[in-house]
């Protein structure tokens, strides 16, 4: 987990209201660029000025850099991803290894082989970058996490009670609530506030296999699109990225792939 000081830290910016189409969000990249790509032109072609970036960017595929290289350019501000702090604090494993141990062959296979990998793809400038993201994000109304404030390792799922929703957001005090971490991208009004997933760029686990973000609007809503899956598929297999293979399988399915 990260020091509660850093998961605390949140950055305002210029308010934004619900009717807001210039903001997007977008998450969960996991070193796909081809997919990446694909969102920044649709993004374009809407006239979303604003992007909010909701962590792992760069773990569990073969273009880490340039995922990072291109987010940092184009200035989108956001949060870190537990897969994310796989990079910057591999000791974290033991810590996350006690509190679930039922996932102990996924947690190895993200620390030591996914994690010492894209390490070394990165440089040593690209994760003291990724070490400095703050844990929320707030940009006026909206709240933005990776997966739950103070936590980035557990976050509730699409078909969650609306009472375990506000258990886990109530305390961001915010009208909307947005995170990535799961893969299922959602939008859920609890009256009080209203909770959305972004979804995944990279890497989609609820059987569509296009890229997913979310734009900001009267109604958040849930974009998909579509990218060169086979592109992707093809250079991740020839990249010698660790676990290609399952990743590729991911990629074509957008569904999760057990290790």
């Amino acid at each position: 987990m990260l020091p509660r000081a850093r998961t605390a830290a949140a950055r305002r910016a210029s308010p934004v209201t619900y009717n807001d189409r210039t903001l997007a969000v977008v998450s969960d990249i996991h070193g796909n660029l081809v997919a990446l790509e694909a969102v920044i032109a649709d993004l374009e072609r809407r006239g979303v000025s604003r992007v909010l970036q909701g962590g792992d960017l760069a773990l569990g595929g073969r273009q880490p850099a340039e995922v990072i290289d291109l987010v940092r350019e184009l200035g989108w501000p956001g949060v870190v991803g537990n897969t994310d702090e796989v990079l910057w604090r591999p000791e974290a494993l033991a810590e996350q290894m006690e509190r679930a141990p039922k996932l102990a062959s996924l947690l190895r296979t993200l620390f030591d082989e996914e994690g010492p990998a894209t390490r070394e793809l990165l440089g040593e400038e690209r994760l003291a970058w990724l070490a400095e993201l703050p844990g929320e994000y707030e940009d006026g109304n909206l709240a933005l996490v990776h997966a739950a404030p103070g936590n980035l390792w557990r976050a509730p799922m699409p078909d969650d009670r609306d009472a375990d929703l506000l258990k886990a957001y109530a305390e961001l005090d915010a009208p909307l609530v947005v995170y990535g971490h799961i893969h299922r991208p959602y939008v859920r009004d609890l009256g009080s506030m209203t909770v959305a997933n972004s979804g995944s760029v990279g890497s989609p686990y609820d059987g569509d296999p296009r890229a997913s973000y979310l734009i900001v609007g009267e109604k958040p809503e849930v974009v998909r699109v579509e990218y060169d899956v086979e592109r992707e598929v093809a250079g991740l297999l020839a990249s010698g990225y660790p676990g290609a293979d399952r990743i590729a399988e991911s990629r074509r399915s957008g569904s999760y792939v057990r290790v």
